[in-house]
């Protein structure tokens, strides 16, 4: 059976983004929730992991802007067994949630960390060095940073992989990662382009065990229609990219020559 491809519809952004109209995409909507944007109440929680309950936490998750990031905690909730996750964002999202009770798109990987007893490591690549220092010391043994400059070369990932990976791996990517170019989100962005992105993606989806992935970071609707055409024009050519990046490596690793 081959890994399903997810949409998670919030914002109907992925609506005018025509690369996704394929009958094998899997549609789940959202659109009807209160409680989302940005923080995540229980109701909603228990709403959106209800809906994705049917479905594996292995293959492609498209899950909107990066309002919703919090969703890759609800997915990788479905693993069981001992994982890390290959986080590529801008922000390591580890900040304290202004409300205890909720999850939040700032503070969902300290939540993970602090409450999923399979979550070994998380490997942050491309955050901005301000925000790496923020991190709290308690954290440090279990969160590692990664140069994107160095980790292009797959000899060095090989060796950051044997130090700090042990484990099947989950890969979260949030376009705020990319720089302007590559990517429009509602986020102050990194300056990694989309080449570099999938160059990285491929070293780590060709030499580890990889569970599953998302993608977030769809930029909001605009009052300016020709912003709005720009952004999903480059969104949608990002998004395209990092969808036939994965298939491809998919159907070769399927493939009777790949055993």
């Amino acid at each position: 059976m081959k890994p399903e491809i997810i949409v998670m519809n919030f914002t109907h952004v992925y609506e005018q983004e025509r690369f996704l109209n394929n009958r094998r995409f899997r549609w789940i909507d959202c659109t009807d929730l209160n409680g989302t944007d940005c923080y995540c109440d229980t109701e909603a929680a228990s709403a959106i992991s209800r809906r994705i309950e049917p479905y594996s936490p292995h293959g492609l998750h498209f899950i909107d802007s990066g309002n919703y990031h919090y969703v890759s905690k609800l997915w990788t909730d479905k693993i069981n067994e001992p994982f890390s996750m290959v986080l590529f964002d801008h922000h390591p999202d580890m900040q304290p949630s202004l409300f205890e009770e909720m999850l939040s798109c700032g503070s969902w990987v300290k939540n993970m960390l602090d409450t999923n007893p399979c979550l070994r490591k998380v490997l942050i690549v491309g955050a901005a060095d301000k925000l790496i220092r923020s991190v709290p010391d308690e954290y440090k043994s279990r969160v590692k940073f990664y140069g994107e400059s160095v980790m292009e070369h797959e000899e060095a990932w090989r060796s950051f992989s044997h130090e700090h990976v042990d484990e099947p791996v989950y890969i979260s990517v949030d376009k705020d990662v990319l720089n302007k170019e590559s990517a429009v989100t509602n986020w102050d962005q990194g300056s990694m382009s989309l080449d570099s992105l999938e160059s990285l993606l491929t070293i780590i989806l060709r030499n580890e065990n990889v569970i599953g992935i998302d993608v977030c970071g769809e930029c909001t609707p605009s009052l300016d229609l020709f912003d709005e055409q720009r952004s999903l024009n480059i969104d949608g050519k990002a998004n395209k990219e990092l969808l036939s990046l994965y298939c491809r490596i998919e159907s070769a690793a399927a493939s009777p020559a790949a055993h």
